[in-house]
Protein backbone atom coordinates (compact mmCIF):
# COMPACT_ATOMS: atom_id res chain seq x y z
CA UNK A 1 0.00 0.00 0.00
CA UNK A 2 1.02 3.91 -0.55
CA UNK A 3 1.60 5.87 2.04
CA UNK A 4 -1.81 7.69 1.28
CA UNK A 5 -3.89 4.77 1.93
CA UNK A 6 -2.48 4.17 4.89
CA UNK A 7 -3.49 7.88 5.56
CA UNK A 8 -7.20 7.42 4.09
CA UNK A 9 -6.97 4.39 6.96
CA UNK A 10 -5.38 6.15 9.65
CA UNK A 11 -7.78 9.53 9.25
CA UNK A 12 -10.76 6.88 8.84
CA UNK A 13 -9.40 5.60 12.63
CA UNK A 14 -9.59 9.09 13.77
CA UNK A 15 -12.74 10.01 12.61
CA UNK A 16 -14.11 6.36 14.48
CA UNK A 17 -12.15 7.54 17.44
CA UNK A 18 -13.94 10.53 17.67
CA UNK A 19 -17.17 8.95 16.75
CA UNK A 20 -17.73 6.44 19.45
CA UNK A 21 -16.25 9.13 21.86
CA UNK A 22 -18.66 8.94 25.28
CA UNK A 23 -19.92 13.16 24.86
CA UNK A 24 -20.82 12.17 20.92
CA UNK A 25 -22.85 8.95 21.63
CA UNK A 26 -24.94 10.76 24.17
CA UNK A 27 -26.02 13.09 21.83
CA UNK A 28 -28.14 10.09 20.58
CA UNK A 29 -28.73 8.43 23.65
CA UNK A 30 -33.30 8.98 23.02
CA UNK A 31 -36.29 7.38 23.81
CA UNK A 32 -37.06 7.81 19.99
CA UNK A 33 -36.74 5.39 17.42
CA UNK A 34 -35.83 4.78 14.00
CA UNK A 35 -37.28 1.61 12.29
CA UNK A 36 -38.07 0.36 15.50
CA UNK A 37 -34.63 0.62 16.97
CA UNK A 38 -33.50 2.87 19.38
CA UNK A 39 -31.45 5.93 17.93
CA UNK A 40 -28.53 5.31 19.70
CA UNK A 41 -27.89 1.57 18.35
CA UNK A 42 -28.77 3.13 15.07
CA UNK A 43 -26.34 5.52 15.30
CA UNK A 44 -23.40 2.89 16.39
CA UNK A 45 -24.57 0.22 13.65
CA UNK A 46 -24.54 2.76 10.90
CA UNK A 47 -21.55 4.31 11.61
CA UNK A 48 -19.74 1.01 11.80
CA UNK A 49 -20.92 -0.28 8.60
CA UNK A 50 -20.17 3.01 6.88
CA UNK A 51 -16.92 2.48 8.16
CA UNK A 52 -16.73 -1.68 7.33
CA UNK A 53 -18.14 -0.09 4.11
CA UNK A 54 -14.89 2.53 3.85
CA UNK A 55 -12.06 0.31 5.03
CA UNK A 56 -13.15 -2.15 2.03
CA UNK A 57 -13.14 -0.01 -0.91
CA UNK A 58 -10.01 1.54 0.32
CA UNK A 59 -8.17 -2.18 0.47
CA UNK A 60 -9.89 -3.10 -2.55
CA UNK A 61 -9.13 -0.68 -4.63
CA UNK A 62 -5.95 0.31 -3.67
CA UNK A 63 -3.97 -2.64 -2.11
CA UNK A 64 -1.25 -3.05 -4.72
Amino acid sequence: MKKRHIQKLLLLSLFLLIAFNIPILLLFNSAQAVFGIPVILFYVFSVWLASALISFLIFKKYNE
